[in-house]
């Protein structure tokens, strides 16, 4: 409780403080005291640390680079953990930016590995990094849509029977009991494609996964329309004029 404020305060009077020509850093009992008001303001259980966070992953979802790096600067001068940053620029990589631009993710959790191994001050340049590239991003939210469709479905089906041809068959007695019949082995096909009902018939023809018209996404929404031929992903680019 006590300790641990303290050592947050001095940890803040140390990064707030400016090495010296030999890298010293010169922490005065002024320094700590004004440590110790900051982090009084920004109680991290409080509503400002909550509000503040808030701002910072509004702002990027609203691809505003600018305000993101003020709200993360509001958050490193008042002594916030890195890695609960860092986190949650991993959360609005997936969240947020999704598919429209796959690399987002790789680069979040890249920052985030970076800081635990950094450490501040340095640590700031990284987040910054990552923060700017994540607001100016393009955005989808399908892949956040589609996992709580199929979380939805689940709850009403979980009981269902897994489809004979997508079962497991380790055994002579489970192939026998029929097993695995049916199933096509995508790479023996064309394109390694091969159309089958993959789900269970209570859910068969439900949308979860919308693709997105931003960045990356619509190559992904092109392929699974000419993939899937019978529309369930719409019609192929070159039919849609048809």
């Amino acid at each position: 409780g006590d300790a641990r404020h303290g050592l947050d305060s001095l940890e803040l009077a140390v990064e707030s403080t400016e090495p010296d020509e030999d890298g010293n850093r010169n922490v005065t009992i002024e320094t700590v005291e004004n440590a110790v008001q900051q982090q009084s303001r920004y109680d991290k259980t409080g509503d400002l640390h909550y509000d503040t966070i808030s701002a910072f992953i509004k702002t990027i979802r609203g691809s505003d680079p600018d305000a993101a790096l003020y709200w993360l600067a509001r958050m490193l001068d008042a002594g916030e953990d890195l890695m609960f940053i860092a986190r949650r620029l991993v959360i609005a990589a997936a969240e947020d930016v999704g598919l429209a631009d796959p690399q987002a993710l790789r680069i979040a959790v890249a920052a985030q590995q970076a800081v635990h191994l950094i450490g501040m001050p340095e640590a700031r340049i990284i987040l910054a990094e990552a923060t700017v590239y994540l607001s100016s991003a393009p955005k989808s939210n399908s892949a956040y849509m589609a996992i709580n469709k199929a979380l939805a479905d689940v709850r009403d089906t979980r009981n269902d029977p897994v489809p004979m041809h997508l079962r497991n068959a380790p055994t002579k007695l489970m192939k026998d009991m029929g097993h695995g019949d049916g199933y096509k082995y995508s790479h023996d096909y064309e394109d390694n494609f091969a159309a089958m009902e993959n789900r269970p018939e209570n859910v068969r023809g439900h949308r979860y996964y919308e693709p997105g018209n931003q960045g990356f996404e619509p190559r992904i929404g092109d392929r699974l329309k000419r993939l899937w031929k019978d529309g369930r992903y719409g019609k192929p680019p070159e039919d849609e004029t048809s």
